[in-house]
């Protein structure tokens, strides 16, 4: 690490470096990207307005899926603009300032994001052992509490991780080796020794992701226990739903690991995992939930058919 500095020309500004590709791979992936949005904005709008409008999913499960999508949307407006102008362009400046604003915009829905499917995986064992109650204990004014403890939660845990950046001093190099602004990569360029700063860093973000992912694991491991052992006729709908919310948490829960849970040093694959974490999971929920929830799918089909049918008229 670099030792203390005297700052006389503190930073104003980052340089994101993005992608070294050439222009021709640089415009494919823009189109590859830009689709991609197109796909997390609809198949997540797709969920919300089903979920609204069709009174058959009126249902804590559902109310949940739909916060969820609703953070697919803006974690990925957040960053995916940021993605496709930096590929257009061979560097982007981005104001110190509009950097922290983005990465606490960025730890706020994604804190919220990961809380939420924290609450999910509660609805579900809910659902499963207290099968009479359920709809008793999971009434409106929990799942309102849950959601809004979802979004306190995020909202502290982004706070927590700003509140830890801005005093530190930065005078350069101001270049961030990724395609947005984001904790590990502004930590590196802060001009003093930041190691117990990094600490205090994975502990809130790296090890509460890993902590979470194991209880999610763990819950979800005996609630397929349990349904494995009932024999009712809603057995195979509930084993569906738990192994659609078990590949949704894994494929959210791996890259982010991999990011925050480990001392901030570049890796070659820290920006695929970035990648992944803030662009391709927002698109890939929607499908995991559509795909494995017959409900859901039957939903959608009356939605298209009453679009069409009023389309018509």
């Amino acid at each position: 690490r670099m030792e203390p500095q005297n700052v006389t020309n503190p930073v104003t500004e980052f340089v994101l470096l993005g992608f070294n590709y050439s222009l021709k791979i640089q415009q494919f992936l823009f189109m590859v990207f830009f689709i991609v949005y197109l796909m997390t904005c609809l198949g997540n709008i797709t969920i919300l307005t089903t979920v609204i409008t069709d009174y058959h999913l009126h249902i804590p499960m559902y109310f949940f899926l739909a916060n969820l999508a609703f953070t697919d949307i803006t974690e990925s407006s957040v960053n995916t603009p940021i993605l496709l102008s930096g590929l257009l362009s061979q560097h982007k400046t981005v104001p110190f300032k509009e950097c922290i604003f983005h990465m606490f915009v960025f730890h706020f829905i994604g804190g919220a994001h990961i809380f939420l499917l924290a609450v999910m995986a509660a609805d579900r064992y809910v659902a499963v052992h207290k099968p009479l109650q359920y709809l008793t204990i999971m009434n409106l004014e929990v799942c309102l509490g849950l959601v809004t403890g979802s979004w306190a939660g995020g909202f502290i845990h982004s706070a927590t991780q700003i509140a830890l950046l801005l005093p530190l001093p930065y005078c350069g190099p101001n270049t961030l080796d990724n395609f947005h602004c984001d904790v590990p990569q502004v930590l590196k360029v802060a001009c003093i020794d930041t190691y117990q700063t990094e600490l205090l860093m994975v502990s809130n973000g790296g090890l509460l992701l890993i902590v979470i992912f194991v209880l999610l694991l763990i819950s979800y491991t005996v609630i397929l226990v349990k349904i494995r052992r009932q024999v009712t006729g809603g057995t195979h709908k509930a084993l569906s739903t738990c192994i659609a919310q078990i590949m949704a948490i894994s494929i959210t829960f791996i890259p982010g690991i991999f990011i925050y849970a480990r001392p901030f040093k570049t890796f070659e694959l820290d920006k695929v995992a970035s990648i992944f974490f803030t662009v391709l999971v927002p698109v890939l929920n929607p499908m995991v939930y559509t795909l494995r929830n017959t409900e859901m799918k039957k939903a959608i089909r009356r939605l298209v058919s009453r679009v069409l049918f009023s389309g018509e008229r």
